[in-house]
């Protein structure tokens, strides 16, 4: 998508507000001993209370209002019977139409525990290559940037960048041009950003294998037999180049650099029914991933 006036500009920031609160409202919610499922039920009211379709479920029938991995499953995972448990590192993908307008978020975090030293690892290496990947978004720079970037984070961090997923436009539907932006450097890639383009960042980071495998029908992505974690999505933005920088068309959750369309003060608290038989979600300590998309 190519943003075409603050219209447009609105309604991205409206439903990346959305998409962001869900995503927030269901890290307080998840407990110790809840399915996925569950997880994703209580995201699917979420967005149903607030005029939001799941984009996944609009656009390919996923079997899921809302993508769980959880530990070694590295995207795209499938709400189910999976018990999560404390210890466990958790992203959730938070993807919804809105008036028209896609939303796209996603946030890794560790469940009721202190992280381990290689959660906590990957983690910071995620959200710090998705921070110095949205810097260095501006019109005129050649997409490449973003895998010059990440890969470089890689090397110094000690990690691998998952090869066959990255990130894509976005705007008016889940997944729009440039279908593939890779989180690596490819020297032959001469496309550039342009001024209003709509795109995700997103840096895949693993411990593990660089090529992660699909399981059944194609919705699920799991990387045996290493930790694989998709550490790469916890606030994801979504921006539009122009010749000054980047703005987020979203909540601002820790991105860097001169984003656009800014919006100021914190997204709306998140609000929702507690998980039933409990009362509300106490605090609790997360360590959040971080990898950028850029709408």
């Amino acid at each position: 998508m190519t943003v075409d006036g603050d219209a447009d500009i609105e309604g991205l920031k409206m439903a990346g507000t959305v998409v962001a609160s869900c995503l927030q409202y269901m890290q307080q919610v998840a407990r110790p001993g809840m399915t996925t499922a569950e997880l994703d039920g209580l995201g699917a009211a979420f967005l149903s209370r607030h005029g939001a379709v799941s984009a996944p479920v609009l656009t390919y029938g996923f079997p899921g209002h809302t993508c769980i991995s959880v530990n070694e499953h590295v995207a795209h995972g499938v709400p189910n019977d999976t018990v999560i448990q404390a210890g466990d590192l958790i992203n959730i993908d938070v993807s919804a139409q809105l008036d028209g307008y896609v939303g796209d978020t996603g946030g890794s975090f560790v469940l009721d525990a202190t992280p381990t030293r290689p959660q906590a690892a990957i983690l910071q290496a995620a959200r710090r290559a998705r921070d110095e990947s949205v810097a260095e978004v501006r019109a005129g720079r050649l997409l490449r940037v973003v895998g010059q970037t990440v890969e470089r984070i890689a090397r110094e961090t000690g990690f691998r960048i998952i090869r066959n997923l990255g990130s894509h436009g976005v705007g008016r539907s889940l997944h729009e041009e440039p279908s593939f932006i890779p989180g690596y450097d490819d020297p032959t890639d001469t496309r550039a950003f342009h001024e209003g383009m709509v795109v995700t960042v997103e840096p895949f980071l693993t411990d593990g294998r660089a090529i992660v495998r699909e399981l059944a029908r194609r919705l699920d992505a799991r990387e045996p037999p290493r930790l694989a974690l998709r550490a790469v999505r916890a606030y994801d933005h979504r921006h539009g180049p122009r010749p000054g920088g980047h703005h987020p068309a979203g909540p601002g959750h820790g991105g860097r650099g001169r984003v656009i369309p800014a919006i100021s003060g914190a997204p709306p608290t998140p609000t929702g029914p507690a998980p039933p038989g409990r009362g509300p979600a106490p605090a609790r300590r997360r360590v959040h991933a971080a990898a950028t998309r850029t709408p």
